[in-house]
């Protein structure tokens, strides 16, 4: 990733959707642009426009917090891409490092077994580029489709984008490509030079058009509640509602626990799930090999 042209991408995007009225300056004339001029960022941030001009260009050694936090007031930007124009600063900070080996965190044996105690809620364990790194049985029910389509650990963005069972599996798919994007965003601006991360970028980019358009855009999001929709072959569709908690003493991984509402379509879906899961273990038990001892 070079990081000084993502730093301009990213805040020519964020400048684009913010227009004059919307920050008090006056609209005077005939506009070539359809959001802020530079000039007018560094009039609201308080700094030069040459000053600014730098820093869009991606030339950020030694510029402050208070200008960056100056910068994203001006732009309007919210918690989320805040701390993306700070990962993105501080990874221009490294440029001219190799790519590193993304290291293999190990999910704890006591996080598989507390999510194995969540018997009625389906959760799974996600690294920050979406691999599916563990679950509980009905966890692995609700995304069977995606363990079929790639050997473990299955990736949802490569999922998403490349299977073609995607838009079947995640009827809301345009909100599940956008906000898998926005995510995967996020992680490569804190590992820049992470091999797992650019690799999927580059195959994703090469492979899917949905993906390029997306990943030009430069959105991004945190993923820690939320709804999502799902639709599974054997039960149906289902909304449910996650929350999302990182994994203490497992750095950059997530668990995302699923819930319904009580009463509702999804509530009665998701009970036959937890059945049909559990029918379907017990069937694959019994066909396994029968050992005896001699």
């Amino acid at each position: 990733m070079e990081t000084a042209k993502e730093i301009k991408d990213f805040l020519t995007t964020r400048r684009a959707k913010i227009t004059p009225d919307q920050v008090g300056l006056p609209v005077a004339g005939r506009r070539r642009v359809p959001g802020l001029r530079r000039e007018e960022v560094a009039l609201l941030a308080g700094v030069s426009a040459e000053y600014y001009v730098q820093i869009e260009r991606g030339q950020v050694a030694g510029v402050s917090e208070e200008v960056l936090h100056a910068i994203a007031g001006a732009l309007r930007l919210d918690e989320v891409e805040t701390a993306h124009l700070f990962d993105l600063a501080r990874a221009a900070g490294k440029a001219g490092r190799k790519q590193t080996r993304t290291p293999r965190r190990q999910v704890p044996g006591t996080l598989q077994a507390l999510i194995d105690t969540m018997v009625t809620a389906p959760a799974i364990v996600q690294n920050g580029h979406l691999d599916i790194v563990a679950a509980n049985p009905l966890g692995r029910a609700l995304y069977g489709a995606v363990y079929e389509h790639q050997p473990e650990p299955p990736n949802l963005a490569r999922f998403i984008f490349l299977a073609d069972r995607a838009e079947e599996t995640f009827p809301a798919w345009e909100k599940a490509a956008d906000d898998a994007v926005a995510l995967l965003r996020v992680a490569a601006a804190k590992a820049p030079y992470a091999k797992a991360i650019t690799h999927l970028v580059g195959e994703l980019a090469t492979r899917s058009d949905e993906f390029r358009t997306r990943w030009a855009a430069h959105d991004v999001r945190a993923h820690r509640s939320g709804t999502k929709d799902f639709r599974h072959p054997a039960v149906g569709d289902l909304t449910l509602r996650f929350e999302a908690l990182d994994a203490a003493g497992a750095t950059g991984l997530s668990v995302i626990g699923y819930t319904a509402e009580p009463g509702s379509p999804s509530y009665e879906a998701l009970t036959l799930l937890a059945s049909w899961a559990a029918t379907e273990r017990i069937e694959s038990a019994a066909g396994a090999p029968q050992h005896t001892a001699e």
